[in-house]
């Protein structure tokens, strides 16, 4: 194992990330405010378009939290929240002593399932306990099912948190990911498309919500000269260094975007001729993901009879990184308890799923080194 690690999903830096740090030490900006923090929010809220407002803090998780907690979510509410995710999807809800209602994906997409969707709310209001709120993911940077979803939402008067932490720069009709739902999120984490260090944004649609998201970011501090609060804060915000990093890369980001669909394409031209091997493609032409993650369904019954741990293994042995698709919430030790609506959608999906390296920066030669292992399948 001589030859360095391909990694699943690397930092890529752009070059431009340097100046932003520079001036903010050069300036002593080095607190959680500052231009940079304020130009990157200026950043996004461009790039996202729809008049939103955007507000960078640590993580995805942290926003995610005060989503929750800007839509009421109160101890013993219950939150309905896609079961195939990472688990900071649904920490937040436990944070705040509500119950999470994990939903089964679909197969189109692998987000939440829109029949489901509809039974549980539907179980839940027949028991006197209507959800307060509804997480969903675009899962790996695949839209989910939007209209259907929405349309759900609407008629039940339930409010949407976008969980669009894995999908900066997707679409659905051209419109971006992160703003359909009344709240959404995104991740800048070390692995995801574009990364500032460590960070997340939550998107508003109204500079009332930004605003008390900032105040409930910076310890919930009352209008007062000395330290008065009247309400629980969180130390949430950005940096200003952290977010000149996140300026600098979003110079790069239709750049990775672009460069993580050309890894889906190489991967969707060696399992063109292989029926063991689905790979998540785009439903039509309503979706653009930026495949942030590729991703593949094994099936170890054709071919040569590999399983997702077979291929694992092998691609480990080559010193490539590859993981199992997220193990769904409702599978977890953690939340053992908590009710769940579906089949086994999501299940089978981990089971037989498996992530492939997908980094924006991976070389020609790093290429031909997964192809070699793939090969076998």
């Amino acid at each position: 194992m001589s030859s360095t690690k391909i990694w699943l999903s690397s930092p890529h830096m752009g070059g431009g990330e340097q100046k932003y740090i520079d001036e903010a030490i050069n300036t002593n900006w080095v607190a959680p405010l500052g231009p940079n923090v304020n130009g990157f929010e200026h950043d996004l809220e461009k790039y996202l378009k729809d008049d939103v407002y955007v507000t960078s803090l640590s993580s995805g998780t942290a926003a995610i939290h005060l989503a929750l907690i800007l839509l009421g979510v109160k101890p013993k509410d219950e939150v309905i929240c896609q079961s195939m995710t990472f688990s900071a999807s649904a920490n937040p809800i436990v944070y705040l002593g509500a119950t999470p209602i994990f939903i089964d994906s679909e197969l189109e997409t692998w987000n939440m399932c829109p029949v489901t969707l509809e039974i549980a709310i539907k179980d839940r209001i027949k028991n006197g306990r209507k959800p307060k709120a509804i997480i969903v993911v675009n899962l790996y940077g695949m839209p989910y099912k939007v209209e259907e979803i929405r349309s759900i939402a609407n008629q039940y008067e339930i409010p949407i948190i976008e969980d669009s932490a894995e999908a900066l720069g997707s679409t659905y009709k051209n419109k971006n990911c992160g703003t359909f739902g009344d709240i959404g999120i995104v991740s800048f984490n070390g692995n995801k498309i574009i990364t500032t260090s460590g960070g997340g944004a939550i998107v508003t649609k109204s500079k009332e919500l930004k605003e008390k998201a900032i105040f409930l970011a910076t310890q919930a501090r009352d209008e007062a000269p000395h330290y008065q609060h009247s309400e629980i804060g969180y130390n949430y915000r950005m940096s200003n260094i952290c977010a000149g990093i996140g300026r600098g890369q979003m110079e790069v980001l239709d750049s990775h975007i672009e460069k993580r669909r050309e890894m889906h394409q190489f991967y969707t031209t060696i399992f063109k001729q292989n029926d063991a091997v689905q790979l998540l493609t785009e439903p039509n032409s309503d979706y653009f993901s930026n495949y942030w993650l590729s991703t593949i369904l094994i099936d170890p019954l054709k071919g040569n009879k590999m399983s997702r741990e077979d291929l694992r293994a092998k691609l480990l042995d080559a010193n490539i990184e590859s993981r199992p698709l997220w193990k769904p919430m409702h599978l977890q030790p953690v939340f053992s308890s908590a009710p769940y609506y579906g089949g086994q959608v999501a299940e089978n999906l981990f089971n037989k799923g498996l992530c492939l390296p997908s980094g924006s920066n991976l070389s020609e030669e790093e290429k031909d080194r997964i192809k070699r292992v793939l090969n076998f399948i």
